[in-house]
């Protein structure tokens, strides 16, 4: 089934579209407070899925706020977020580590901000899950390289809220393929029955059944280290400066498809790179990206292989 564009309207906001989704110029706090933008997509979004600024110490060219201000800044979007969600609709928030300044200790802010949101909201937590990238750069410098009292920062969270406990989601459009032992046991179909010291007992056939591979845990492991992507390479030849804190397309990805199916609506409210957008064309979703910074929205053109329409 060929899928559906996101709408016909054209926003004001509009920076450009594709047949799936477009892109809108704005903050989000304001563009999401237009009735133009909001009144087609009520209770419209199946998976709100985002990156916001991280609450950093330093001032960041894409934008961050400190201490209470994040918090009620992030929480402020909680009315809008449920308004926007379908009843079994999905939030995945990305949150990063944040410290205090000037000592080598860590910042509660991005718990608290996360708190804010899901009690504002009366959001469901119904799962923590950790990005693990393991050529992540040594932070923070002065107490990991420096003074060497700290290890290396290597992870951020994502948070999956959502308005009930039962959302949409099937963990077996996301599995991944069997390790080589596994493969053998299959081939086999010979196991170890028998009760193990966790209390388990493990029957005869529960690890003998072919289900086209493992589900996967809530640690995903992902390197970020494309430095000849398709959106990189765009940046450079039309001299512009990449967003400085892209995640990998993959993460994306795998939450689009393990929580929404085809034809589905998407949502990034921070889109920068719009990497968001770009694995919801990918994965034949319709998808809606805000950005405030020029910049980035003509580099994230570059994503689309030319397939913009007027």
């Amino acid at each position: 089934m060929r899928p559906t564009p996101t709408t016909t309207a054209t926003p004001a906001c509009l920076a450009y579209r594709t047949a799936l989704g477009y892109c809108l110029k704005g903050k989000a706090e304001e563009v999401l407070q237009s009735p133009e933008i909001v009144a087609p997509i009520k209770r419209q979004v199946n998976l709100i899925f985002t990156s916001p600024p991280f609450p950093l110490n330093h001032k960041k060219k894409y934008g961050n706020l400190k201490g209470d201000a994040y918090i009620e800044w992030l929480a402020g979007f909680a009315d809008t977020f449920r308004t926007l969600l379908k009843p079994k609709g999905s939030i995945v928030i990305e949150l990063g580590n944040a410290w205090e300044p000037g000592k080598p200790s860590m910042s509660t802010l991005a718990l608290k901000a996360l708190l804010g949101l899901l009690e504002k909201g009366h959001f469901t937590l119904c799962q923590q899950f950790i990005w693990y990238n393991p050529a992540r750069l040594p932070t923070p410098a002065q107490w990991v390289n420096v003074e060497r009292i700290r290890l290396k920062d290597a992870y951020t969270h994502l948070w999956w809220m959502s308005k009930t406990d039962r959302p949409q989601a099937d963990n077996r459009r996301v599995l991944t393929e069997y390790s080589d032992s596994m493969k053998d046991l299959l081939a086999r179909q010979k196991y170890n029955t028998g009760r193990r010291p966790s209390q388990h007992n493990i029957g005869e056939k529960s690890f003998l059944k072919n289900n086209a591979g493992a589900i996967p845990s809530n640690v995903i492991t992902m390197a970020n280290t494309h430095s000849s992507s398709e959106y990189q390479t765009y940046c450079r030849d039309h001299d512009l400066q990449p967003h400085p804190a892209r995640m990998p397309a993959g993460l994306a990805e795998f939450f689009i498809n393990f929580l929404t199916t085809p034809n589905m609506l998407v949502l990034d409210p921070f889109g920068g790179s719009n990497t968001t957008g770009a694995a919801a064309e990918k994965l034949g979703r319709r998808w809606i990206s805000i950005e405030p910074d020029d910049n980035y929205i003509a580099g994230s053109r570059g994503r689309f292989n030319g397939n913009l329409t007027p």
